[in-house]
Protein backbone atom coordinates (compact mmCIF):
# COMPACT_ATOMS: atom_id res chain seq x y z
CA UNK A 1 0.00 0.00 0.00
CA UNK A 2 1.27 3.51 -0.89
CA UNK A 3 -0.39 6.79 -0.05
CA UNK A 4 1.07 9.42 -2.19
CA UNK A 5 2.50 12.31 -0.83
CA UNK A 6 1.02 14.69 -2.81
CA UNK A 7 -2.05 13.91 -1.81
CA UNK A 8 -1.20 14.30 2.30
CA UNK A 9 -3.25 16.79 3.79
CA UNK A 10 -0.85 18.51 6.37
CA UNK A 11 -2.04 18.45 9.90
CA UNK A 12 -1.72 20.89 12.49
CA UNK A 13 1.46 19.19 14.51
CA UNK A 14 3.89 19.00 11.41
CA UNK A 15 5.72 21.80 12.11
CA UNK A 16 7.62 20.35 13.79
CA UNK A 17 9.43 17.02 13.29
CA UNK A 18 7.36 14.30 13.88
CA UNK A 19 9.78 11.76 15.07
CA UNK A 20 10.72 14.23 17.76
CA UNK A 21 7.36 15.26 19.18
CA UNK A 22 4.94 12.03 18.46
CA UNK A 23 5.68 10.82 21.92
CA UNK A 24 3.74 14.12 23.13
CA UNK A 25 0.83 13.94 20.77
CA UNK A 26 0.11 9.88 20.70
CA UNK A 27 -2.26 8.96 23.91
CA UNK A 28 -2.74 5.46 24.75
CA UNK A 29 -6.31 3.80 25.13
CA UNK A 30 -7.48 2.53 28.67
CA UNK A 31 -9.51 -0.22 29.27
CA UNK A 32 -13.00 0.62 29.50
CA UNK A 33 -15.22 -1.42 31.89
CA UNK A 34 -18.83 -2.28 30.47
CA UNK A 35 -21.69 -3.94 32.19
CA UNK A 36 -22.30 -7.41 30.10
CA UNK A 37 -26.22 -7.62 28.60
CA UNK A 38 -27.86 -10.44 27.76
CA UNK A 39 -26.97 -11.15 24.35
CA UNK A 40 -29.17 -11.99 21.70
CA UNK A 41 -27.09 -13.93 19.64
CA UNK A 42 -24.58 -17.08 20.89
CA UNK A 43 -22.56 -16.02 18.20
CA UNK A 44 -21.14 -12.54 19.30
CA UNK A 45 -20.39 -12.00 23.00
CA UNK A 46 -21.75 -8.67 24.05
CA UNK A 47 -18.99 -5.85 23.56
CA UNK A 48 -16.44 -7.92 21.75
CA UNK A 49 -15.27 -8.12 18.10
CA UNK A 50 -15.36 -10.97 16.48
CA UNK A 51 -13.61 -11.42 12.96
CA UNK A 52 -15.51 -13.26 10.54
CA UNK A 53 -14.64 -14.45 6.93
CA UNK A 54 -17.42 -14.27 5.22
CA UNK A 55 -20.73 -12.36 4.79
CA UNK A 56 -22.34 -15.69 5.15
CA UNK A 57 -21.19 -15.82 8.46
CA UNK A 58 -22.38 -12.50 9.15
CA UNK A 59 -25.90 -12.95 8.14
CA UNK A 60 -25.92 -16.15 10.51
CA UNK A 61 -24.96 -14.39 13.42
CA UNK A 62 -26.57 -10.85 12.82
CA UNK A 63 -29.80 -11.96 10.84
CA UNK A 64 -31.38 -8.61 11.53
CA UNK A 65 -28.39 -6.21 10.58
CA UNK A 66 -29.46 -6.50 6.50
CA UNK A 67 -32.97 -4.76 6.97
CA UNK A 68 -32.01 -2.31 9.65
CA UNK A 69 -28.75 -1.30 7.64
CA UNK A 70 -30.95 -0.73 4.70
CA UNK A 71 -31.93 2.52 6.57
CA UNK A 72 -28.32 3.77 5.99
CA UNK A 73 -25.94 5.32 3.22
CA UNK A 74 -26.16 3.34 0.15
CA UNK A 75 -22.37 2.52 0.36
CA UNK A 76 -22.71 1.20 4.23
CA UNK A 77 -25.38 -1.36 3.78
CA UNK A 78 -24.85 -4.92 3.92
CA UNK A 79 -26.30 -5.51 0.42
CA UNK A 80 -23.41 -3.05 -1.32
CA UNK A 81 -21.25 -4.88 0.75
CA UNK A 82 -22.11 -8.45 0.22
CA UNK A 83 -22.75 -7.63 -3.61
CA UNK A 84 -19.03 -5.51 -4.39
CA UNK A 85 -17.35 -8.84 -2.56
CA UNK A 86 -19.11 -11.48 -4.35
CA UNK A 87 -18.94 -9.80 -7.48
CA UNK A 88 -16.26 -7.08 -7.76
CA UNK A 89 -13.16 -8.64 -6.33
CA UNK A 90 -10.65 -11.59 -6.99
CA UNK A 91 -12.09 -14.60 -5.33
CA UNK A 92 -8.57 -15.37 -3.37
CA UNK A 93 -9.51 -11.59 -1.43
CA UNK A 94 -9.10 -11.85 1.86
CA UNK A 95 -11.99 -10.65 4.09
CA UNK A 96 -11.60 -9.32 7.71
CA UNK A 97 -15.34 -8.41 8.87
CA UNK A 98 -15.43 -7.32 12.16
CA UNK A 99 -18.95 -8.00 13.59
CA UNK A 100 -19.99 -7.03 17.25
CA UNK A 101 -22.73 -5.72 19.15
CA UNK A 102 -22.90 -2.61 21.37
CA UNK A 103 -24.32 -3.11 25.32
CA UNK A 104 -28.32 -2.71 23.69
CA UNK A 105 -27.20 -6.02 22.09
CA UNK A 106 -27.24 -3.71 18.51
CA UNK A 107 -24.87 -5.31 16.10
CA UNK A 108 -22.69 -3.06 14.11
CA UNK A 109 -20.28 -4.59 11.56
CA UNK A 110 -16.69 -3.04 10.03
CA UNK A 111 -15.88 -4.33 6.67
CA UNK A 112 -12.25 -4.77 6.28
CA UNK A 113 -10.03 -6.72 3.48
CA UNK A 114 -6.65 -8.17 4.42
CA UNK A 115 -3.08 -7.76 3.07
CA UNK A 116 -0.28 -6.57 4.84
CA UNK A 117 -2.24 -4.40 6.62
CA UNK A 118 -6.29 -3.62 6.87
CA UNK A 119 -7.86 -1.94 4.54
CA UNK A 120 -11.71 -0.81 4.15
CA UNK A 121 -13.45 -3.25 1.72
CA UNK A 122 -13.92 -1.58 -1.34
CA UNK A 123 -11.94 -0.41 -4.89
CA UNK A 124 -12.70 1.80 -7.86
CA UNK A 125 -16.07 0.37 -7.52
CA UNK A 126 -16.40 2.08 -4.28
CA UNK A 127 -17.51 5.80 -4.00
CA UNK A 128 -18.21 6.08 -0.08
CA UNK A 129 -17.28 3.44 2.82
CA UNK A 130 -18.78 3.64 6.25
CA UNK A 131 -19.32 0.75 8.87
CA UNK A 132 -22.61 -1.17 8.40
CA UNK A 133 -25.00 -0.34 11.37
CA UNK A 134 -27.84 -0.96 13.06
CA UNK A 135 -28.30 2.19 14.65
CA UNK A 136 -26.02 5.24 14.18
CA UNK A 137 -25.64 5.38 17.83
CA UNK A 138 -23.45 2.62 17.87
CA UNK A 139 -20.70 3.91 15.83
CA UNK A 140 -18.63 4.70 19.00
CA UNK A 141 -18.78 2.12 20.35
CA UNK A 142 -17.75 0.03 17.14
CA UNK A 143 -14.94 2.02 16.73
CA UNK A 144 -13.36 1.68 19.89
CA UNK A 145 -13.83 -2.52 19.59
CA UNK A 146 -12.43 -2.42 16.17
CA UNK A 147 -9.46 -0.19 17.50
CA UNK A 148 -8.69 -2.55 19.93
CA UNK A 149 -9.27 -5.48 18.33
CA UNK A 150 -7.01 -4.78 15.68
CA UNK A 151 -4.34 -3.60 18.08
CA UNK A 152 -4.60 -7.42 20.16
CA UNK A 153 -4.38 -9.11 17.25
CA UNK A 154 -2.30 -12.00 16.55
CA UNK A 155 -1.77 -10.57 12.81
CA UNK A 156 -0.08 -7.96 14.48
CA UNK A 157 -1.14 -5.27 11.66
CA UNK A 158 1.50 -2.84 10.73
CA UNK A 159 -1.51 -0.04 9.47
CA UNK A 160 -5.07 0.25 8.48
CA UNK A 161 -6.10 2.52 5.53
CA UNK A 162 -9.92 3.34 5.34
CA UNK A 163 -10.89 5.15 2.40
CA UNK A 164 -12.87 6.90 0.98
CA UNK A 165 -14.71 8.72 3.51
CA UNK A 166 -17.10 11.96 3.73
CA UNK A 167 -14.57 14.73 5.43
CA UNK A 168 -17.30 15.69 7.70
CA UNK A 169 -18.71 12.57 8.30
CA UNK A 170 -18.88 11.12 12.17
CA UNK A 171 -16.98 8.23 11.37
CA UNK A 172 -14.12 9.90 10.24
CA UNK A 173 -13.80 11.88 13.32
CA UNK A 174 -14.63 9.07 15.39
CA UNK A 175 -12.58 6.60 13.50
CA UNK A 176 -9.46 9.10 14.08
CA UNK A 177 -9.96 9.36 17.47
CA UNK A 178 -10.62 5.95 18.67
CA UNK A 179 -7.16 4.95 16.38
CA UNK A 180 -5.34 8.31 18.34
CA UNK A 181 -6.69 6.83 21.97
CA UNK A 182 -5.37 3.37 20.84
CA UNK A 183 -2.02 4.60 20.44
CA UNK A 184 -2.14 4.57 16.78
CA UNK A 185 0.08 6.98 14.26
CA UNK A 186 -3.15 8.83 12.29
CA UNK A 187 -3.10 11.16 9.09
CA UNK A 188 -5.64 11.95 6.60
CA UNK A 189 -5.28 12.01 2.75
CA UNK A 190 -7.26 13.50 -0.14
CA UNK A 191 -9.02 10.99 -2.67
CA UNK A 192 -10.92 12.61 -4.80
CA UNK A 193 -13.77 15.66 -5.43
CA UNK A 194 -17.36 14.99 -5.27
CA UNK A 195 -19.53 17.52 -7.03
CA UNK A 196 -23.00 17.01 -5.88
CA UNK A 197 -26.40 18.96 -6.33
CA UNK A 198 -28.81 20.55 -3.58
CA UNK A 199 -32.27 20.45 -5.49
CA UNK A 200 -33.75 22.47 -2.64
CA UNK A 201 -37.48 22.07 -3.44
CA UNK A 202 -36.72 22.84 -6.99
CA UNK A 203 -38.94 21.70 -9.84
CA UNK A 204 -36.67 20.58 -12.89
CA UNK A 205 -38.20 23.06 -14.94
CA UNK A 206 -36.97 25.74 -12.44
CA UNK A 207 -33.62 23.74 -12.05
CA UNK A 208 -32.70 23.47 -15.38
CA UNK A 209 -33.77 27.58 -16.13
CA UNK A 210 -30.57 27.69 -14.32
CA UNK A 211 -28.24 25.74 -16.01
CA UNK A 212 -25.31 27.07 -17.89
CA UNK A 213 -26.80 28.08 -21.86
CA UNK A 214 -24.51 26.36 -23.63
CA UNK A 215 -25.36 22.80 -21.93
CA UNK A 216 -29.39 23.65 -22.07
CA UNK A 217 -28.60 24.30 -25.96
CA UNK A 218 -26.40 21.80 -25.99
CA UNK A 219 -29.44 19.14 -24.83
CA UNK A 220 -31.82 21.06 -27.64
CA UNK A 221 -30.00 20.41 -30.52
CA UNK A 222 -29.47 16.87 -29.06
CA UNK A 223 -33.24 16.13 -29.03
CA UNK A 224 -33.82 18.18 -32.54
CA UNK A 225 -30.52 15.86 -34.07
CA UNK A 226 -32.30 12.45 -32.42
CA UNK A 227 -35.87 13.74 -34.00
CA UNK A 228 -34.39 14.12 -37.70
CA UNK A 229 -32.53 11.10 -38.06
CA UNK A 230 -35.46 8.56 -36.79
CA UNK A 231 -37.64 7.41 -33.92
CA UNK A 232 -36.17 7.60 -30.68
CA UNK A 233 -37.41 6.68 -26.82
CA UNK A 234 -35.86 6.50 -23.52
CA UNK A 235 -36.81 3.67 -20.78
CA UNK A 236 -36.01 3.84 -16.91
CA UNK A 237 -35.64 0.38 -15.94
CA UNK A 238 -37.45 -1.07 -14.15
CA UNK A 239 -40.90 -0.96 -15.06
CA UNK A 240 -43.68 -2.85 -15.06
CA UNK A 241 -43.65 -2.95 -18.65
CA UNK A 242 -40.14 -3.55 -19.44
CA UNK A 243 -38.23 -6.47 -18.30
CA UNK A 244 -34.70 -5.92 -16.56
CA UNK A 245 -32.57 -8.20 -18.39
CA UNK A 246 -33.69 -6.28 -21.63
CA UNK A 247 -32.34 -3.21 -19.97
CA UNK A 248 -29.25 -5.16 -18.92
CA UNK A 249 -28.25 -6.21 -22.44
CA UNK A 250 -28.92 -3.06 -23.67
CA UNK A 251 -26.27 -1.27 -20.91
CA UNK A 252 -23.67 -3.73 -21.83
CA UNK A 253 -23.58 -3.03 -25.59
CA UNK A 254 -23.86 0.65 -25.31
CA UNK A 255 -20.54 -0.06 -22.80
CA UNK A 256 -18.92 -2.23 -25.34
CA UNK A 257 -19.63 0.24 -28.06
CA UNK A 258 -18.40 2.90 -25.41
CA UNK A 259 -14.65 4.83 -24.91
CA UNK A 260 -14.22 3.03 -21.75
CA UNK A 261 -12.47 0.34 -20.97
CA UNK A 262 -14.16 -2.88 -20.47
CA UNK A 263 -15.09 -3.76 -16.75
CA UNK A 264 -12.35 -5.70 -14.63
CA UNK A 265 -15.67 -7.90 -13.13
CA UNK A 266 -18.17 -7.99 -15.94
CA UNK A 267 -20.87 -9.52 -13.53
CA UNK A 268 -20.43 -6.94 -11.01
CA UNK A 269 -22.80 -4.13 -12.57
CA UNK A 270 -25.58 -6.64 -13.46
CA UNK A 271 -25.46 -7.83 -10.34
CA UNK A 272 -25.49 -4.39 -8.81
CA UNK A 273 -28.72 -3.37 -10.93
CA UNK A 274 -30.50 -6.82 -9.90
CA UNK A 275 -29.82 -5.84 -6.22
CA UNK A 276 -30.89 -2.40 -6.32
CA UNK A 277 -33.65 -3.15 -8.74
CA UNK A 278 -35.17 -5.69 -5.66
CA UNK A 279 -34.67 -3.11 -3.20
CA UNK A 280 -36.33 -0.39 -5.49
CA UNK A 281 -33.72 1.77 -5.72
CA UNK A 282 -32.68 1.08 -9.46
CA UNK A 283 -32.96 3.50 -12.09
CA UNK A 284 -31.45 2.49 -15.50
CA UNK A 285 -31.93 4.93 -18.11
CA UNK A 286 -31.59 3.44 -21.30
CA UNK A 287 -31.94 5.66 -25.05
CA UNK A 288 -32.45 4.10 -28.16
CA UNK A 289 -32.72 5.23 -31.71
CA UNK A 290 -34.62 3.18 -34.38
CA UNK A 291 -34.53 0.11 -31.82
CA UNK A 292 -31.16 0.47 -31.26
CA UNK A 293 -29.22 0.84 -27.83
CA UNK A 294 -26.99 4.21 -27.92
CA UNK A 295 -26.64 6.15 -24.29
CA UNK A 296 -27.21 4.02 -21.19
CA UNK A 297 -27.20 5.72 -17.44
CA UNK A 298 -27.08 3.72 -13.95
CA UNK A 299 -28.64 5.88 -11.21
CA UNK A 300 -29.46 4.47 -7.67
CA UNK A 301 -32.19 6.50 -6.06
CA UNK A 302 -32.50 6.03 -2.36
CA UNK A 303 -33.35 7.54 0.80
CA UNK A 304 -33.90 11.35 -1.56
CA UNK A 305 -30.59 11.20 -2.70
CA UNK A 306 -30.33 9.88 -6.23
CA UNK A 307 -26.25 8.55 -7.25
CA UNK A 308 -25.33 8.58 -10.10
CA UNK A 309 -23.24 5.55 -10.79
CA UNK A 310 -22.49 4.80 -14.66
CA UNK A 311 -22.78 6.51 -17.74
CA UNK A 312 -21.57 5.54 -21.21
CA UNK A 313 -23.01 5.96 -24.88
CA UNK A 314 -22.05 4.75 -28.03
CA UNK A 315 -19.49 6.78 -29.88
CA UNK A 316 -20.27 6.80 -33.33
CA UNK A 317 -23.53 8.19 -31.95
CA UNK A 318 -21.61 11.58 -30.54
CA UNK A 319 -23.33 14.40 -32.83
CA UNK A 320 -26.38 13.48 -30.81
CA UNK A 321 -24.98 14.28 -27.58
CA UNK A 322 -26.98 11.60 -26.12
CA UNK A 323 -25.67 11.71 -22.77
CA UNK A 324 -26.68 14.88 -22.10
CA UNK A 325 -29.82 14.75 -23.32
CA UNK A 326 -30.10 11.44 -21.55
CA UNK A 327 -28.99 13.18 -18.43
CA UNK A 328 -31.21 16.03 -18.58
CA UNK A 329 -34.00 13.04 -18.79
CA UNK A 330 -33.33 11.20 -15.86
CA UNK A 331 -32.90 14.89 -13.78
CA UNK A 332 -36.33 15.12 -14.43
CA UNK A 333 -37.64 11.99 -13.69
CA UNK A 334 -35.44 11.58 -10.07
CA UNK A 335 -36.42 15.56 -9.43
CA UNK A 336 -40.38 15.74 -10.00
CA UNK A 337 -41.22 12.24 -10.20
CA UNK A 338 -38.68 10.43 -7.36
CA UNK A 339 -38.47 13.93 -5.67
CA UNK A 340 -35.38 13.68 -4.60
CA UNK A 341 -33.05 16.27 -2.45
CA UNK A 342 -29.54 15.64 -3.69
CA UNK A 343 -28.53 14.39 -7.20
CA UNK A 344 -24.62 13.28 -6.39
CA UNK A 345 -22.17 12.44 -9.28
CA UNK A 346 -20.04 10.52 -6.94
CA UNK A 347 -16.62 9.77 -7.91
CA UNK A 348 -14.40 12.30 -9.44
CA UNK A 349 -13.36 16.02 -10.99
CA UNK A 350 -14.71 15.99 -14.09
CA UNK A 351 -15.32 19.20 -15.92
CA UNK A 352 -19.07 18.39 -17.14
CA UNK A 353 -20.33 17.41 -13.29
CA UNK A 354 -19.65 20.91 -12.45
CA UNK A 355 -22.11 22.04 -15.23
CA UNK A 356 -24.88 20.26 -13.60
CA UNK A 357 -24.06 20.19 -10.03
CA UNK A 358 -24.28 23.12 -7.43
CA UNK A 359 -21.77 21.85 -5.26
CA UNK A 360 -18.12 20.46 -4.31
CA UNK A 361 -16.76 18.52 -1.42
CA UNK A 362 -14.00 16.00 -0.42
CA UNK A 363 -13.05 12.43 0.34
CA UNK A 364 -10.62 11.36 1.94
CA UNK A 365 -8.79 8.48 3.52
CA UNK A 366 -7.52 8.28 7.15
CA UNK A 367 -4.35 5.89 7.69
CA UNK A 368 -3.35 4.35 11.19
CA UNK A 369 0.42 3.35 11.58
CA UNK A 370 0.71 1.01 14.45
CA UNK A 371 4.09 1.72 16.29
CA UNK A 372 4.09 -1.45 18.40
CA UNK A 373 4.99 -3.16 15.23
CA UNK A 374 8.47 -2.85 13.28
CA UNK A 375 7.40 -2.61 9.69
CA UNK A 376 4.23 -0.20 11.30
CA UNK A 377 7.28 2.06 13.05
CA UNK A 378 9.22 2.43 10.16
CA UNK A 379 6.34 2.74 7.47
CA UNK A 380 4.76 5.53 10.39
CA UNK A 381 7.86 7.26 10.48
CA UNK A 382 9.01 7.86 6.96
CA UNK A 383 4.85 8.74 6.04
CA UNK A 384 5.82 11.80 8.70
CA UNK A 385 8.98 12.43 7.93
CA UNK A 386 8.14 12.86 4.01
CA UNK A 387 5.16 15.51 5.25
CA UNK A 388 7.47 17.41 7.30
CA UNK A 389 10.52 18.06 5.13
CA UNK A 390 7.56 18.81 2.12
CA UNK A 391 6.08 21.04 4.19
CA UNK A 392 9.72 22.89 5.15
CA UNK A 393 10.81 22.81 1.40
CA UNK A 394 7.48 24.66 0.21
CA UNK A 395 8.64 27.88 2.99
Amino acid sequence: MQVNADQIIFSDYTDRCPVLDMHLRIRHARPQSHTTPQQPNPLIKPLTINALTQFSEVYQAAPELAAASAEQELFCTLAWFDTLSAHGFERHARLHLLLGRDSRGLPALLPLSATHGLTSLGNYYSSLYGPVLHDSSSLKNLTDLACAHIRNDQARWAFINLQPLAQDGEFARQAAASFAAAGYWVDHYTCFGNWYLEVSGRSFARYYSGLPSNLRHNVERGRGKLTRAGKWSINIYPSPTLDLEDGLLAYETIYAASWKQPEPFPGFIPHLCRMAAAQGWLRLGILTLDAQPVAAQLWIVKDGVASIYKLAYDERCGRFSPGSVLSAHMMQHCIDHDQVQVVDYLTGDDAYKKNWMSHRRERIGLIAFNPATVRGLTAGTWHFMKKWIKRRLRR
